[in-house]
């Protein structure tokens, strides 16, 4: 498997699980969200005419041109950096691409996509696997849309750390065993934060959820959409409530997949996804044992975990090379490549090929899933993922824990929750502890009054998104309709389930969605 696209076509990118060296877990990913400067209030009802002061930005033409990759084409929206000063002329660039419906059938629309994080790049996501891997049928009638969101990518990035800077980053003890390991930690994520306010101090306080949803709008609008078509996965499902909750009457055909409840604060919800890895880890550890060339014994699903956990704890007192000696394989790095091939079964055949030569003195191919997950690049560059992850989680909701005590009193049930990454998943959710601008957002319900049937996706063993974040939604949606998969990895949607594919198809292409508690295989 192409490891650089590993997370990347299947929606597979982190919702809240910035995981473990990045710190930006789910601590602030959940929750509707109180534009930067507009409070609450702008998230509960939207009007339907749009405000005088933003009538120029609605009222744009995009300037379409080539992508330079084939079948794209790709342009730029500006928006503004503040919705509750739009007449102070700073604005925000948002990079779009799409790929026109190829036909034949009668034209939809335009269909956005989003796959995630927050930080994923949707333009990345929508050249790389929505724009040519969707069903022919979706894409021969909408034309297919995505958008980086503001932070992310190529639409106002945020910046914090260099390479070098990162790759130290990353190989932080996140695990610490004594007041100088904690110290350690507690550095790193002040640095992290520091990086972020000198270098991204304008864009910083202006990418909560609430405002990418705003911008969603003005671009449903400059596409000449009357109503809004999207498929979010992950984080994207975060996204796509959040719009229907502020644009209720502007809603067309609305899949979320993967989905997190929005009623979850931080600490929850932090604490639900370290159960949720657990369960993955139930999952991999099942056919594992099953498998010849299975590293970590044949004994029971625990008996595999506890294989693991001595596995940790062997390369944080001796890191084994990875064939970059700036950056040997140690517990950090070591997790974080289990945790990424955890999203996808198919890639369990590659985490055991992984373990195998790391456990022989090889860490290279669990170096390699780690830098899949931080998109990090041969060269030593970092895409902005993990930056725009941390600016959005840490604006979106306050932090988890208020300094590294609460994080002691808070371990117990983090490693009930899951033995092997609890200590982990607890200490990451520090990281907005110490974010240089507050929260804006706060968890709660999201209902989305009088808009049309939503579906509700959910899969029984996502690691990323446990199953009852997508039956909290659902729930919480005037109009969700709460669709199952009973299976394996994140998200469900294009990854082998024809009943799933024909349900979704069946809403985008003709407007009729499943029945409510529809189950699949």
């Amino acid at each position: 498997m192409d490891t650089s696209r590993l997370l990347r076509t299947t929606g597979t990118v982190i919702a809240a699980a910035g995981l473990l060296l990045s710190g930006c877990t789910s601590a602030g990913s959940g929750g509707p969200r109180a534009a930067a400067s507009s409070g609450s209030a702008a998230r509960l009802a939207a009007p339907d005419a749009v405000p005088a002061a933003l009538r120029s930005y609605y009222g744009q033409k995009l300037n379409w041109r080539d992508c330079g990759v084939p079948g794209f084409q790709c342009a730029t929206m500006k928006a503004p950096l503040d919705y509750a000063h739009p007449e102070s002329g700073q604005d925000v660039d948002i990079a779009v691409a799409r790929r026109q419906a190829t036909g034949p059938g009668k034209r939809l629309g335009s269909l956005v996509v989003n796959p995630g994080g927050p930080g994923g790049s949707g333009i990345g996501y929508l050249q790389a696997y929505a724009g040519i891997g969707y069903p022919a049928p979706v894409r021969a009638q909408y034309d297919m849309v995505s958008f980086d969101p503001r932070g992310v990518d190529r639409s106002s990035p945020v910046q914090c750390l260099t390479g070098p800077e990162m790759d130290k980053f990353t190989q932080v003890d996140q695990t610490p065993d004594n007041a100088a390991e904690r110290a350690e930690l507690v550095t790193a994520f002040k640095e992290f934060a520091a990086g972020c306010k000198a270098r991204s101090q304008r864009i910083l306080p202006h990418v909560s959820t609430v405002e990418a949803a705003r911008d969603m709008d003005m671009l449903r609008a400059v596409l000449g959409d009357e109503k809004l078509t999207y498929v979010g996965a992950s984080y994207g499902t975060l996204l796509g409530a959040t719009y229907a909750n502020l644009f209720p009457g502007r809603v067309g055909r609305l899949v979320l997949d993967g989905a997190m409840d929005p009623s979850r604060p931080a600490l929850e919800m932090n604490r639900d996804q370290t159960g949720g890895f657990e369960t993955a880890l139930r999952s991999f550890a099942k056919d594992c044992v099953k498998q010849s060339d299975c590293p970590l014994g044949k004994g029971s699903p625990e008996a595999v975990a506890e294989q693991l956990q001595e596995f940790f704890r062997k390369v944080d007192a001796q890191p084994v090379p990875s064939g970059d000696p700036a950056r040997p394989l140690g517990e950090s790095l070591a997790t974080t490549g289990v945790i990424a091939a955890l999203y996808d079964e198919s890639a369990w055949p590659q985490l055991r090929e992984a373990l195998a030569s790391a456990m022989n003195g090889d860490g290279s191919g669990l170096l390699a899933l780690a830098d899949s997950y931080y998109e990090r690049e041969p060269d030593g560059k970092y895409a902005n993922l993990m930056f725009a992850n941390a600016a959005v989680n840490c604006l979106d909701q306050p932090p988890a824990f208020a300094g590294p005590e609460a994080v002691d009193a808070a371990l117990p049930s983090f490693e009930k929750a899951s033995p092997v990454f609890g200590a982990g998943l607890a200490w990451a959710s520090l990281n907005c502890t110490y974010w240089p601008v507050k929260a804006t957002g706060e968890a709660g319900a999201l209902a989305a009054k009088g808009a049309p049937p939503i579906v509700v996706v959910g899969t029984v063993r996502d690691p990323a998104t446990p199953y009852k974040w997508a039956q909290a939604l659902a729930q919480q949606l005037d109009s969700g309709v709460l669709l199952t998969y009973d299976g394996d990895g994140h998200t469900a949607y294009g990854r082998g389930s024809s009943c799933i594919d024909t349900a979704i198809n069946t809403y985008l292409l003709e407007g009729t969605a499943p029945k409510d508690g529809k189950k699949c295989t």
